[in-house]
């Protein structure tokens, strides 16, 4: 126990030195007249995950403070988090959700109200240790077998092209996060620090980050925890949450 105690200390006191300071795996961009922060993964080496309710409890995490202390139990901690998608009153995911190779709620193709049925909507996985983001239909008809999935909209590219229905001069601005993928593999998590409009935020995924296809995940709520950057976002409770994380190395 006292190993675990030690590499706590250490890991606080070096979060502590460097304050805002960004890791290696995050950094800060300009687009558009706005300010986003983009932290980026190998799925292939990273070991990124979906979380929505704690196993042994069965309550939802609700947020980054309770996963964290859940995986501190488990000897693994937090590398970066981020809300993971749209979810209802009782946090429960809002379409599909894979977790562990384990559906826990279907695919949804149904109509309705909001951004996640501003069609077409879509698929972030990751299935034998490569990632992918897929509009909603193309994603059934892939007969994909992940090990993680969630379901969110709207698609914020799809295939090099933005949504049809984001509006160049649009007046509705807000927080926003999203997750794309490159086409060399890497995985893209971004959240604005501006309100910014969808249409801005898609860009910023197609002609920056280069990626053929992006998600958008949500809005007013987008949190984001980089604890070695000493940052973790606790304004409003989420449903899934999506994050990387290691185990506590034997000291």
């Amino acid at each position: 126990m006292r190993r675990f105690v030690i590499y706590f200390l250490s890991l606080l006191l070096a979060t502590q030195a460097r304050g805002s300071e960004l890791p290696s795996y995050c950094l800060r961009m300009e687009h558009a007249g706005a300010a986003y922060t983009v932290c980026s993964f190998d799925p292939s080496k990273a070991d990124i995950r979906l979380f929505s309710r704690d196993d042994v409890t069965g309550a939802s995490y609700g947020g980054f403070a309770a996963l964290s202390s859940a995986l501190w139990r488990q000897h693994q901690f937090i590398v970066f988090a981020m809300n993971g998608g749209m979810y209802h009153r009782d946090l429960s995911p809002v379409g599909l959700y894979i977790e562990n190779k384990i559906e826990k709620t279907p695919i949804s193709t149904a109509g309705g109200w909001g951004n996640f049925h501003m069609q077409p909507n879509g698929v972030f996985f990751i299935a034998d240790g490569k990632a992918g983001v897929r509009e909603t239909s193309a994603y059934l008809n892939a007969n994909l077998k992940p090990d993680l999935a969630t379901q969110s909209g709207p698609m914020l590219v799809i295939d090099g092209k933005l949504h049809p229905r984001f509006l160049a001069d649009s007046d509705s601005f807000k927080r926003r996060n999203g997750v794309g993928v490159s086409s060399d593999g890497i995985v893209h998590f971004v959240i604005s620090e501006d309100p910014v409009r969808f249409y801005d935020f898609a860009t910023l995924f197609r002609d920056r980050l280069k990626t053929d296809n992006a998600l958008y995940l949500d809005g007013t709520i987008s949190s984001v925890d980089i604890p070695a950057a000493g940052r973790r976002d606790s304004l409003f409770p989420m449903g899934p949450i999506i994050a990387v994380v290691e185990r506590v190395p034997d000291l």
